[in-house]
């Protein structure tokens, strides 16, 4: 089979004479490949360099993402905490305002509680403690006892 190549082709326009190729089949199936022991330990260290290579990029990947992760966690425990303090804050106040003196006799004498007339408060003073035969009431440095009957 003859064929005309495209050089032929312009070659004959040019004026030069026609090339021809022929088309031949080749036989390859005898061939045996012929093992190198440089390019196979070549590839073996190639492999292992793209693998460890990979390994260290996902290692600084993942690194890099647990770091943006503990950001972002880190922001949300600020952000719970500071709401906590203001929480507190408000409770400390709250607590303040419910303690005043000033309040509570209010609230004493809107439920009709009245202040304590004189005499009405007895204070008992502890007395000789050595003594075992005298009833103590109480083993603290200052008892007040208010009787009702007065």
């Amino acid at each position: 089979m003859a064929t005309v190549g495209y050089a032929g082709v312009y070659r004959r326009a040019m004026g030069a004479t026609p090339e021809i190729y022929f088309a031949k089949q080749i036989d390859n199936s005898r061939l045996v490949k012929v093992s190198d022991p440089a390019r196979s330990r070549e590839m073996r260290l190639f492999v292992g360099s793209l693998v460890m290579l990979f390994m260290m990029v996902m290692v600084y990947a993942w690194q890099h993402y647990r770091a943006i992760e503990y950001g972002y966690d880190n922001e949300i425990l600020r952000v719970q905490r500071d709401s906590l303090v203001e929480a507190n804050r408000q409770l400390n106040l709250e607590q303040a305002s419910l303690q005043q003196p000033e309040r509570i006799d209010e609230l004493a004498r809107q439920m009709g509680l009245q202040a304590p007339v004189a005499g009405q408060v007895v204070r008992m003073e502890p007395t000789d403690t050595n003594d075992s035969s005298t009833p103590v009431m109480a083993r603290v440095a200052a008892v007040s006892v208010i009787s009702a009957a007065q």
